[in-house]
C-alpha cells in the first residue's frame, strides 16, 4: 500500500475537502482524488461520500481514520529514527498566531538553509488546543504562551520571546501615566478566557484596577486597530512584531514587570521526532532569541558554580 494514498485521504477528511486537501498537500484536486479512488479500490470499500460542498468520511473510512493517522505516524517515526547523523523528516509544529506571523518566517527560513531536509507542517491555533495536541502526540511540538500552570516533567519547555505587558493608546491622546489611561478611557479587553487574557486579568486585580470596558476581544491585532482609531485603551502583551501598518500608536509600559508573557517552544521528552526539534529549537535560538539563550547558558553556568 502507497502510504502517500493513505496521507491524502487524512488529508481529506481533516481539510473537509479535496480542493484543501490539494492545497496541503501541494497537489491539484484531480491527483488527490485519484489517490483515494486508488486506495478505495485497494481495500475494497467506498471512503468518502461528498455532502454539499464538503467531503466526509463513511462509516468505513471512519474506521480506519485512527489506524491511519497511527500508521502515518509510525511511517514518519521510522524516518526520524533513520536518519542518525542528518535530522530529516517530518515535523508537526503548532503555532500561536502572533508566532506564526512575528516568529516563524526568521526561523523557517534559517531552517530551509541549515536543514532543508525536514518538512515542517504547521497547525495554527489558541495555546491551550496547541498544548492539548503536544501532550497527546498529534504535534511534535507548539510555540505557545507559557502555561498558567506548571508544565508536566514529561515535557521540555524553551523561551524564545518575552512580552511584558504595555498599556496601548493612540498616540495623540495626552495621558502618559498607563494607570491614568487605564481608569480614565474606555477600556478594550483582551478575552479574558485566554491565557494572556487572564495574565491581563491578574494584573488589573493586583494593581487594584476596575477599567470601564467597552469590547471584549480576542485578536490583538484588532485590539491595536481599535485603539489607533480613537475607541479606547487596553492593557496586552508587546508582542512581537510585525503590527497593522499604518497605526499611530503609544505604549505605555507597566510599573510591575512581573507580569509578562512568555512565549516558547513546548515539546514531549519521549519523542521519537525529538532530533527533529531540538534542530528547530537550535535554529529557533539562534534567530529570535540568542539572548535569551546566552542569558540560560549563563544562568545555568552559575548555578553549576554554586554547588
Amino acid at each position: 500500500m502507497d502510504t502517500r494514498f493513505l496521507e491524502s485521504f487524512v488529508a481529506v477528511v481533516e481539510q473537509g475537502s479535496l480542493a484543501e486537501a490539494a492545497r496541503r498537500l501541494n497537489l491539484t484536486s484531480a491527483a488527490v482524488a485519484q489517490r483515494i479512488r486508488a486506495l478505495e479500490n485497494e481495500i475494497g470499500v467506498r471512503l468518502l461520500f461528498r455532502s454539499g460542498r464538503t467531503v466526509r468520511p463513511t462509516q468505513s473510512g471512519a474506521a480506519i481514520l485512527v489506524h491511519a493517522r497511527d500508521f502515518l505516524g509510525h511511517v514518519r517515526d521510522l524516518k526520524s529514527i533513520a536518519a542518525n547523523d542528518t535530522p530529516s523528516g517530518e515535523l508537526r509544529l503548532g503555532a500561536v498566531q502572533s508566532a506564526k506571523a512575528g516568529l516563524l518566517p526568521n526561523i523557517l527560513s534559517g531552517m530551509a538553509k541549515k536543514y532543508p531536509q525536514i518538512e515542517i507542517h504547521i497547525v495554527g491555533d489558541m495555546p491551550a488546543p496547541l498544548y492539548t495536541k503536544v501532550l497527546s502526540g498529534e504535534l511534535d511540538a507548539a510555540i505557545i504562551v507559557k502555561p498558567p500552570f506548571p508544565i508536566p516533567k514529561t515535557c521540555d519547555w524553551r523561551v524564545l520571546r518575552k512580552e511584558p505587558l504595555i498599556v496601548l493608546t493612540s498616540a495623540s491622546a495626552s495621558v502618559r501615566d498607563p494607570h491614568v489611561a487605564l481608569t480614565s478611557e474606555p477600556f478594550i479587553r483582551l478575552d479574558r478566557t485566554g491565557w494572556a487574557g487572564r495574565l491581563v486579568d491578574g494584573y488589573l486585580r493586583h494593581a487594584h484596577l476596575r477599567p470601564k470596558e467597552r469590547f471584549e476581544l480576542d485578536g490583538l491585532e484588532a485590539i491595536a486597530i481599535m485603539v489607533d482609531r480613537g475607541l479606547g485603551v487596553s492593557l496586552v502583551p508587546d508582542w512581537s512584531p510585525p503590527w497593522p501598518e499604518g497605526l499611530s500608536l503609544r505604549k505605555l509600559p507597566v510599573p510591575d514587570n512581573s507580569f509578562t508573557r512568555y512565549i516558547g517552544l513546548l515539546w514531549t521528552r519521549a519523542s521519537l521526532r525529538a532530533g527533529l526539534v531540538h534542530a528547530f529549537l537550535e535554529v529557533a535560538e539562534t534567530t529570535v532569541a540568542p539572548g535569551l539563550k546566552d542569558a540560560s547558558e549563563r544562568k545555568r553556568g552559575s548555578s553549576k558554580r554554586s554547588r
